[in-house]
């Protein structure tokens, strides 16, 4: 499988931003959809946004209009870009990626999460 690489968590106040990103270690790969879910403690993981290869994106309601994802191809990296943050937001942040990768002898299918990155919104 492949492994991933998040940052950008930490600790906010309400109404401030933070920024996540996510790639995978390695050089060559085929993405499908890329995405961000959110979990907190006694809860299942739930979606937050995706992009798709076309650049089409999906976002769950609570998060419409201050959430945005967004990918940078050249750096084989997907971002949230978190605004206007709220204390419900609150969780630890997974990305999740599907595609291919170049094995060295041909192309192999992944589906990863990323390791969680912990977001506190707090005054």
């Amino acid at each position: 499988q492949v492994q991933l690489v998040e940052s950008g968590g930490g600790l906010v106040q309400p109404g401030g931003s933070l920024r996540l990103s996510c790639a995978p270690v390695g050089r060559s790969f085929m993405f499908g959809v890329r995405g961000w879910y959110r979990q907190t403690p006694g809860n299942q993981r739930e979606l937050v946004a995706t992009i798709s290869n076309d650049g089409s994106t999906n976002y769950a309601d609570p998060v419409k209009g201050r959430f945005t994802i967004s990918r940078d191809n050249a750096r084989n990296t997907v971002y949230l870009q978190m605004d206007t943050l709220k204390p419900e937001d609150t969780g630890a942040y997974y990305c999740n990626l599907k595609g291919r990768f170049w094995s060295g002898s041909g192309w192999l299918q992944f589906d990863s999460w990323g390791q969680g990155t912990q977001v506190t919104v707090s005054s």
